[in-house]
Parts: C-alpha cells; sequence; structure tokens
C-alpha cells in the first residue's frame, strides 16, 4: 500500500510502500514518554521503500534498557515525530509513526507489544493481539 505525509507543520514530508498488517501498538514507557500519551501506534517499512521527498528530520538517539540505540526523527520546526530506525550500519526498518501519514485511517493495528506497560485505563483493542513484551 502507497502512503504519503509528513509533519504537523509541512517542513517535511516522505512516501513510503508498507505492508498495513505491519502496523502495530507500542505500550512500552518510553513511547508513552516519548510521545506524551497512553502508547504509539506504528506500521514499519524498509529502508527501500521509504523515502523522504521533503526537508530533514531532527535525530534524537534514545538508548533502551537493552542498550540498543534507536534514532528518534522528528520536525525541527513543530515537533511532529516523525519514525524511528535502528543505529548504525546494516540495513535499516524504519518505524513509521501513523499519525503522520494521510492514510492513517487504513493502518488498523495487528500486535500490541509491550503491553504489559499498558496503562490501566485504556480500554481493549478487540481482535489485536497482546505481546507482554516485544
Amino acid at each position: 500500500m502507497k502512503i504519503d505525509g509528513g509533519c504537523h507543520c509541512g517542513a517535511i514530508t516522505y512516501e513510503a510502500e508498507v505492508d498495513p498488517d505491519k502496523t502495530s501498538i507500542c505500550h512500552c514507557t518510553d513511547c508513552q514518554q516519548l510521545t506524551g500519551t497512553a502508547f504509539r501506534v506504528t506500521v514499519r517499512v524498509s529502508e527501500e521503500n521509504y523515502r523522504i521527498t521533503r526537508g530533514t528530520p531532527k535525530i534524537y538517539v534514545k538508548v533502551g534498557d537493552s542498550g540498543a540505540r534507536r534514532a528518534q526523527a522528528f520536525c525541527g520546526e513543530c515537533g511532529s515525530h516523525l519514525y524511528a530506525t535502528s543505529v548504525g550500519d546494516g540495513p535499516k526498518v524504519y518505524g513509521i509513526r501513523v499519525g503522520t501519514a494521510r492514510q492513517r485511517d487504513h493502518l488498523v493495528p495487528r500486535r500490541q507489544f509491550w503491553h504489559r506497560s499498558a496503562l490501566h485505563w485504556l480500554p481493549e483493542f478487540e481482535g489485536v493481539t497482546v505481546v507482554d513484551e516485544q
């Protein structure tokens, strides 16, 4: 499925070819804090199927509890989070933030990760596979 989107102010835009079945929710506490809300919804895409068409995102490198480093890309003007990917050499997989895609209504989550960190007041998402960690 072809998608396109960008940040809130329009300084950064992208296009990608994604598999909608790769859409997921992450409830980890890092995602909660980075988004300022209860969870993050992402669709994964390989490097060759993702292209920034305007602008250059700023990068913040987050180090997880495992020691893994993840580049968090966002717009330096409006602050919109765009994607996350691995740091260093090797093929990249981008986790596109679904809220930035114009086709977000068609990117329905199939899995929930780090469900053990889900906020207790959230409703259950019916039909979405639950994984306690990742």
